[in-house]
């Protein structure tokens, strides 16, 4: 934890305990409302399903903000379906927000301010939005990967949810654990996975704790028979909020671009996500 304070952009705040996040957000809360009074302008870097988000509730909840969004790719919401990325899209243009994809962010260069609609450089306030990061500073360094999204430290494992190391033996007499956002995310090797990488989202953590649990049953009872995971079925659903009044959801995406489908949207997706969380 100490290692990852210091390289926190608020290490003056433990977020370990509930008090510290409870803080945070009070300070952002006070921070952002600050921007709007003066109508400042906002960048969110990343139009994945956390930056549309964020930028519409900032929209929603602090109306005189000017708003930019960004990404590289040539539609909001990343790989999803063509149509959930359309509807966020137009949601977004309704409520003002500016829109632009095909957009590398790249601050230290003038021409890059130009094309986003800021010729006199960067905004009062930008959020970078883009990728995740590992937080796994507790883990031993032959447990974590030297590869992956944000440059590694993912916790290995294997089909039975067990921590290995790097070289695939099991760690720890195999009664440790990886579930969810901490582990590496795939099994194998593309091509040929064994398993494709699963998003880092809420539901396959609960999935995949549930088949660690079972593996931990069965092993309390003597037995070596453990059970392996699968891509879990919940890690095709995306619930993407736009403000608290409308939200579209996503149903069976898998790893594939451009894959599930868009089976719910308005006030009824809202309702559903508020449902759900």
């Amino acid at each position: 934890h100490e290692e990852a304070r210091k390289i926190s952009d608020w290490p003056h705040i433990d977020e370990r305990f509930i008090e510290g996040r409870r803080r945070h957000i009070l300070e952002e809360y006070a921070a952002i409302g600050e921007l709007n009074t003066k109508g400042a302008q906002i960048l969110v870097v990343g139009a994945g399903f956390i930056g549309v988000e964020w930028a519409t509730e900032l929209q929603h909840f602090f109306p005189k903000l000017s708003l930019t969004i960004i990404d590289f790719l040539p539609q909001c919401l990343g790989p999803l379906p063509a149509k959930a990325a359309a509807y966020c899209s137009k949601y977004m243009d309704k409520k003002g927000i500016k829109q632009y994809y095909n957009t590398k962010y790249d601050p230290d260069n003038a021409e890059f301010w130009k094309k986003i609609g800021l010729p006199q450089g960067k905004p009062e306030k930008e959020y970078v939005c883009i990728g995740v990061k590992a937080s796994n500073y507790f883990m031993p360094a032959e447990t974590l990967s030297d590869k992956g999204p944000g440059g590694g430290g993912w916790i290995h494992f294997n089909k039975y949810m067990q921590v290995t190391k790097k070289d695939g033996t099991v760690w720890g007499d195999g009664t440790v654990f990886a579930v969810g956002d901490c582990n590496y995310g795939c099994l194998g090797s593309p091509p040929n996975w064994e398993m494709p990488p699963v998003p880092k989202i809420s539901y396959p953590g609960e999935e995949q704790a549930l088949h660690a649990v079972k593996n931990m049953e069965i092993m309390h009872k003597g037995s070596k028979k453990l059970k392996a995971t699968w891509w879990p079925w919940g890690a095709g659903m995306f619930a993407t909020s736009l403000g608290p009044h409308d939200a579209c959801f996503v149903l069976a995406a898998n790893h594939e671009k451009g894959s599930g489908y868009m089976v719910n949207w308005w006030i009824p997706a809202a309702l559903q996500k508020e449902l759900i969380e």
